[in-house]
């Protein structure tokens, strides 16, 4: 081939060349290529769109709870109430028992009290009716006093004999008959005893 061949062949190479490239920058053409890229591109931008937004929070799902656990937590919540009942019933039942204990107690005192005073009265009663009777059997002649005292309830020659001084009674007691005298002074002697440690069983009257 001769060398003008080859020089034609060229030129005509890149005629068609810049052709080509002249019709690639055409908008026409752009457009046709943007549209052929178009799903790729929406799909890019949707992916785009989805990685910038940030995720959405899943909303937190509540579960109903069964009619079983509703039932039972009712069940409870009546047993609840029922022994506060009985509680508060309980409380105002041991306040009405502790003002009774305490009415009855302050009831008791007065009757102590009374009781006492009572009894303080008795014992001074007492008191002055033996220390008339030991005045009464000292101003007495022992023979006297001893005759009266043999036939007397022995508790009260005791109590006389016992409550006079040694002195006065000493000549009464003398006069006594030998049993009695005995009796008295076996009394006298065990009344200083404890109960239990008391011997009265033997005494002859």
């Amino acid at each position: 081939m001769r060398p003008i061949t080859f020089v034609l062949a060229g030129l005509a190479l890149a005629v068609v060349a810049k052709i080509g490239v002249t019709l690639m920058d055409e908008p026409g053409f752009s457009s046709a290529g943007a549209d052929d890229n178009t799903p790729f591109v929406s799909a890019a931008s949707a992916a785009a769109t989805d990685a910038d937004s940030p995720a959405a929070t899943p909303e937190p799902k509540v579960c109903e709870a069964p009619e079983e656990l509703l039932a039972s937590i009712q069940q409870e919540r009546e047993l609840l109430e029922a022994q506060k009942e009985q509680h508060a019933k309980r409380e105002a039942e041991l306040d009405l028992t502790a003002e009774t204990l305490e009415v009855e107690q302050q009831r008791l005192a007065d009757l102590k009290t009374e009781l006492e005073a009572l009894l303080d009265k008795v014992k001074a009663a007492h008191t002055s009716d033996v220390d008339r009777l030991v005045a009464l059997y000292r101003n007495m002649k022992p023979k006297d006093a001893a005759a009266i005292m043999n036939d007397l309830d022995i508790e009260v020659s005791v109590m006389v004999l016992g409550t006079m001084n040694e002195r006065d009674a000493a000549p009464i007691m003398a006069a006594l008959t030998p049993v009695r005298a005995r009796a008295i002074s076996q009394i006298i002697l065990e009344r200083s005893k404890l109960p239990g440690d008391q011997r009265l069983d033997d005494i002859k009257l």
